[in-house]
């Protein structure tokens, strides 16, 4: 099926109140999240002038785990965030209402 016909039978079947609907909408926002947090670790280590490689020793990880992240390709336990701030020099805060996130790493004070 080319991606035409896919996204029509999708439009379709979300119409009619498919109760796939809900799930494909709670994964959006998963998705929408992790790419949030991966923008928001780019843009701190550029901030920083740090590559990939670097950020990854300071997290103790790996440069590609270290890119995965920032594409959204993954979502990280709860230590590993606390890594990945510490790695930044920075503190995390995330912001979640109603299937929209907000995500911040601040500079610690100098």
């Amino acid at each position: 099926m080319n991606h035409a016909r896919w996204k029509v039978a999708r439009d379709r079947r979300m119409s009619e109140g498919d109760a796939d609907a809900s799930e494909a909408e709670a994964m959006r926002s998963e998705i929408r999240l992790a790419f949030d947090l991966g923008q928001a670790v780019y843009d701190r280590r550029t901030e920083l002038g740090i590559s990939q490689s670097e950020l990854a020793e300071r997290a103790r990880m790996t440069q590609p785990q270290i890119s995965k992240l920032e594409l959204g390709g993954t979502v990280p336990t709860l230590p590993l965030l606390a890594r990945l701030a510490d790695a930044l020099d920075a503190s995390l805060n995330i912001a979640l209402d109603s299937g929209t996130s907000t995500v911040v790493f601040t500079a610690h004070a100098a």
